[in-house]
């Protein structure tokens, strides 16, 4: 086999087990494997990164910002748009086929072992995301990294991301997420979350609700971590649009950072910038020592964030973004406003049944004209009919369409047969994901074809 043939039989493997919804509070089954492989995960310092919203953006700037530094960086995000291989990167990359299978290589003797000692127990075997998360590890160390940067799967405390001791910790806006899993309030979710504080980490927050603030600092002092928040310690102080993204202006933890260009759109961008300027901060010189200018504009100007307000189509306009819960579909809606100049948008819109469809659609409608209802491609999708009723009982119209190549199609025929008209593909990772492909394969940059 060749390289993309062996990664493929990896993905294959990894397939056959519990998918990732799947989420049992067991941390140690993968400290277990981890210990046989002679911990791996110990071998570079580690960025770990939790929260509802804007985790994998503030991961990506946090990485680029130290390979901007010479540092040679892992970045372990979840989920995939297109292929798997995206959700270990290495010095900005996705990890080489080839990587990835002699990674396989190394754990799988070891896997075997560990389902052998579950199954005496009476426990499940090891799950996708648990070995997924072995094997950037075991990647990050073969590579080998200076600095992993890495985001939580699911909550904190007893994700397998957690094996990991991050030398800085932080932590993007939480809000009501997962609720049947972290917690029934903001509270207990962030008691959870909380728990990728290490003792005498330094800790990073974006602004919290007072319930939020007041677990993280209690957990941080009681871990003797120190802990700074936006607004109080490090902020965004200003922001104004530019071509192809904004210009920021950063109050860092060590010094002010001023009309920095950083080429995403939305003012939750921004500050996601400024958490990410403060965690580097944090790791390269102890919150004291002032990013170099050079770095700073290299590392914003590298920074990407795909299927985040990702524009992938021209005459009409369409964007994509993964918004896949109220938060995130707030946050779309001031962005389609103040990122944007146009007078309607189209939604084509898209939600999994486990999430909060009614929610989004309270968020997003007042900052649409138009709802194409769809379902993304996947066994956990709500059904398109059921996502243009919930639109519906608010007063709205929504057409139904059972593809995302049927709605996508609709939806840009409308953009185009009007004036100052554009396309927002949203509601769910997956169906970010299908956009993006639909619309490379499709060229929808080379404008509307009857």
């Amino acid at each position: 086999m060749n390289d993309t043939q062996r990664a493929d039989a990896v993905y294959e493997k990894l397939m056959e087990r519990a998918g990732e919804r799947w989420v049992q509070p067991r941390k140690e089954r993968v400290a277990r494997i981890l210990t046989l492989l002679d911990d791996p995960q110990r071998t570079y310092r580690v960025v770990h990164i939790t929260g509802t919203n804007g985790k994998t953006s503030t991961a990506r700037m946090i990485e680029s910002l130290l390979r901007a530094h010479g540092l040679r960086t892992g970045l372990f995000t979840s989920p995939h748009l297109k292929r798997f291989t995206e959700r270990i990167m290495i010095d900005g990359e996705p990890i080489a086929d080839g990587s990835i299978a002699d990674a396989w290589d190394e754990i799988e003797p070891f896997i075997g072992i560990v389902d052998a000692e579950l199954e005496g127990a009476g426990d499940a075997p090891l799950t996708f995301f648990e070995l997924l998360t072995v094997l950037a590890f075991v990647a990050a160390s073969d590579a080998p990294v200076d600095v992993l940067v890495l985001e939580v799967g699911m909550g904190g405390s007893w994700d397998s991301t957690n094996t990991a001791d991050g030398d800085v910790a932080v932590f993007a806006p939480i809000d009501l997420d997962h609720a049947d899993r972290l917690g029934e309030t903001i509270a207990e979710i962030a008691e959870v979350k909380a728990g990728i504080i290490k003792d005498g980490a330094a800790v990073v927050s974006a602004e919290q609700s007072a319930e939020v603030a007041d677990v993280l600092r209690r957990v941080a002092a009681e871990r003797g971590a120190t802990i700074a928040f936006e607004g109080d310690s490090f902020g965004l102080a200003a922001q104004k649009l530019a071509v192809g993204g904004q210009l920021l202006t950063i109050k860092g933890l060590a010094g002010d950072y001023a009309d920095e260009y950083l080429p995403l759109y939305g003012a939750h961008q921004g500050h996601n910038a400024a958490l990410a300027v403060a965690a580097v901060e944090s790791l390269i010189g102890g919150a004291t020592q002032r990013i170099a200018a050079d770095i700073l504009t290299d590392g914003l100007q590298g920074a990407t964030s795909p299927g985040r307000l990702q524009l992938v189509g021209i005459a009409p306009t369409v964007v994509v973004d993964a918004a896949h819960n109220p938060h995130g579909a707030a946050a779309l809606a001031r962005s389609l406003d103040d990122s944007f100049d146009f007078d309607e948008w189209g939604l084509v819109l898209g939600v999994f049944a486990d999430k909060d469809a009614a929610g989004i659609i309270d968020q997003l409608l007042p900052a649409v004209t138009e709802v194409f209802a769809t379902s993304p491609d996947s066994d956990r999708a709500s059904d398109a009919d059921a996502i243009a009723d919930l639109v519906e009982e608010r007063d709205r119209r929504a057409s139904v369409h059972p593809t995302l190549a049927e709605a996508a199609d609709a939806a840009r025929e409308w953009a185009a047969s009007g004036e100052r008209r554009a396309v927002v593909i949203a509601g769910s990772i997956v169906l970010a994901g299908e956009a993006l492909l639909l619309s490379e394969a499709d060229d929808w940059k080379s404008g509307w074809r009857a």
